[in-house]
């Protein structure tokens, strides 16, 4: 008989404990000041207890991630719940001091300086070209700050559009850009001239373009939102994704994710970063071995001073591994689609990205065994090879161009 009522006792007991943190944690979230810049953490847990009290946001295999206070990063430590803070991202570069063409939404047509960029001109081998081609069919995915939904030259591309920085859930049909940057990649990628045929011209302008804004309006992005926007891609049919935003270390977050869409043979495409001209200075997630790294040329073909640079000298020879560039293309001076649909020129290895994924749908080997590594056999075969001679820490196999 007590050994029954101290078992009940203590199954109260336990029962009420669990009570009180529950509202302690509830009480916590409606009461503490907003979360700020940096309480975003991976709980590592799977209990669907954790989730509802901490308010999970995307889960993962092994936790999940929510934005925690104080408090509740006292309440998890306590109860030996293992907590991680999520890493940040940037996009590059930072738009604060980019040149732009205009500074207002637009009541009539803008056109471009020029409707075939200097950086395509490059590409395609061909001063004279008049209009850009190909990408038909292909889906390429691009995890930035949004786009301008609306732009002439951009909305006849648009396929996908959803928000992953939103403090709920993913929020499908939304991906405004309040930064630009976004909408500068899209351009560069896929604009199409628009419908009057007055706009400007991207590198493959027939691909699809599945829009995920990953990045608030001031161009910071938590990992997080980057990894499920990368799975989401996988699992929606993207061919080709883009990542024009990087940081200093990785995140496992993002590696989980890369390697996934690997697996469903999607190409994986990001900017080096503009910390050169210093040996290993690549940002990640570009340092990634199963990520195609671009650092950036200018009009000359030659390597800018703060283009990031790899470790190539210091691994093998042509064989692609971790911190390694892989390939430099334009992005000194680049003119592209803008937030108030018209142009703005902005220089970064975010520019050169894109002109490596567009091309990559201009040549996407959909008949292929594996198509994204012939595409990117492709990509590497189609070089031109700058100095230093062979496999170097400033562009790896070099110039691509067809």
């Amino acid at each position: 008989m007590v050994d029954l009522l101290s078992l009940t006792l203590h199954m109260n007991t336990k029962k009420t404990t669990y009570l009180v943190v529950f509202l302690l944690l509830l009480f916590a979230a409606h009461s503490s000041y907003a979360a700020t810049d940096d309480t975003r953490y991976f709980v590592k847990s799977t209990s669907g207890w954790w989730k509802k009290s901490f308010g999970a946001r995307p889960n993962f295999d092994n936790g999940f991630t929510t934005d925690l206070t104080d408090f509740q990063l006292r309440v998890a430590k306590i109860f030996g719940v293992e907590v991680e803070p999520v890493k940040k991202l940037n996009v590059l570069p930072d738009l604060s001091q980019a040149p732009i063409t205009s500074g207002r939404v637009q009541a009539k047509r803008i056109k471009p300086s020029e409707q075939i960029p200097w950086g395509i001109k490059a590409v395609y081998n061909d001063s004279f070209i008049s209009k850009s081609s190909g990408g038909l069919g292909v889906n390429v995915a691009i995890l930035d700050t949004g786009v301008l939904k609306t732009h002439p030259d951009l909305k006849n591309r648009i396929k996908a559009c959803k928000d992953f920085s939103s403090p709920a859930a993913v929020v499908d049909g939304k991906c405004d850009d309040k930064n630009g940057h976004g909408t500068h990649i899209a351009g560069i990628i896929a604009a199409d001239g628009g419908s009057d045929g007055l706009g400007i011209y991207g590198m493959a302008p027939e691909a699809n373009l599945f829009v995920y804004k990953v990045c608030f309006n001031n161009g910071t992005c938590w990992a997080d939102d980057v990894a499920v926007a990368l799975r989401t891609a996988a699992d929606e049919g993207a061919n080709i994704v883009n990542m024009s935003l990087g940081s200093d270390n990785p995140s496992q977050l993002i590696t989980d994710a890369t390697n996934y869409a690997v697996s469903k043979n999607i190409l994986v495409v990001a900017a080096a970063g503009n910390d050169g001209p210093y040996v290993g200075s690549i940002d990640y997630p570009g340092a990634d071995a199963n990520v195609v790294a671009v650092g950036a040329v200018n009009k000359d073909i030659q390597i800018p001073d703060w283009s990031s640079r790899g470790n190539n000298s210091t691994s093998k020879p042509y064989v692609v591994e971790e911190k390694d560039i892989e390939l430099a293309a334009p992005g000194v001076n680049v003119e592209s689609t803008w937030k108030d649909g018209g142009y703005a020129i902005l220089s970064g290895t975010s520019m050169a990205s894109p002109h490596v994924a567009g091309l990559a749908a201009k040549l996407w080997q959909k008949d292929a065994l594996n198509p994204a590594s012939a595409t990117r056999e492709f990509l590497q075969k189609f070089t031109i090879d700058l100095l230093p001679i062979g496999d170097d820490d400033n562009s790896g196999f070099g110039f691509p161009h067809l």
